[in-house]
């Protein structure tokens, strides 16, 4: 075989972790902003909530999450007689969603903390609830500020979705491992995984820088 006969199998494990990338970092991203306004709420149990599931998947590894989910979860499930197995697709965007919202969590909580308080104070002389303050005054002038550290980690999980092939997950990894078994061409087969990663790497940073500049343009015409 030819790199060009290699072409077809990876360009369909690079649709599937394109695939993942995106479900695991639009979930993740909801996750994020779910945490990182729970961590900082006034109710107890959604703080202390907020709090365990950030410092659980944030302090474990990836790998493990990913197993847990796919092999030890349906065991229990058995345990208590219900059926939780997961598909690998499923068992992988979840993991993923869970550990890039852990540390997501900690960048919406560092920049809503970040906004001047002075502009607490404000909304609060204006008798605004606490919900308004959060949604007119504290996200508008946040948000931009999340989506370099967003755009970091929108990359982190794309080379992250490459462990879910150990799940027999068809991604690009996975692909590219059945290649080399059977060709043992690992010079090439690892070269072109490389520039591939490489090279989804770098489209999804330029649609971050995107949605970076766009935010930016939405807190201008806010303020």
């Amino acid at each position: 075989m030819d790199w060009l006969s290699y072409s077809a199998p990876l360009l369909e494990g690079a649709w599937v972790t394109a695939e993942l990338t995106l479900y695991s970092t639009m979930l993740g991203g909801l996750l994020s902003f779910a945490l990182g306004i729970g961590k900082l709420s006034r109710n107890l149990g959604v703080r202390t909530l907020s709090v365990t599931i950030i410092e659980v998947f944030r302090g474990t590894s990836l790998l493990v999450q990913l197993f847990w989910l796919y092999f030890a979860l349906p065991i229990l499930g058995q345990a208590i007689g219900l059926d939780l197995r997961l598909p690998p697709v499923v068992a992988g965007t979840l993991a993923l969603s869970l550990n890039i919202g852990a540390y997501g969590a900690e960048v919406v909580r560092g920049a809503l903390q970040a906004v001047p308080p002075a502009q607490l104070e404000a909304a609060k002389a204006l008798d605004f609830t606490e919900r308004q303050t959060l949604w007119r005054i504290s996200l508008p002038q946040a948000i931009p500020e999340m989506m370099p550290s967003f755009g970091n980690l929108a990359v982190q999980n794309l080379k992250d979705t490459a462990l879910v092939s150990l799940i027999s997950l068809g991604d690009l990894a996975f692909r590219a491992e059945q290649i080399r078994n059977f060709t043992q061409d690992s010079t090439t087969i690892y070269t072109l995984l490389l520039l591939m990663y490489f090279g989804m790497a770098l489209v999804l940073t330029a649609l971050m820088k995107l949605i970076e500049r766009a935010t930016g343009r939405w807190r201008a015409t806010r303020s």
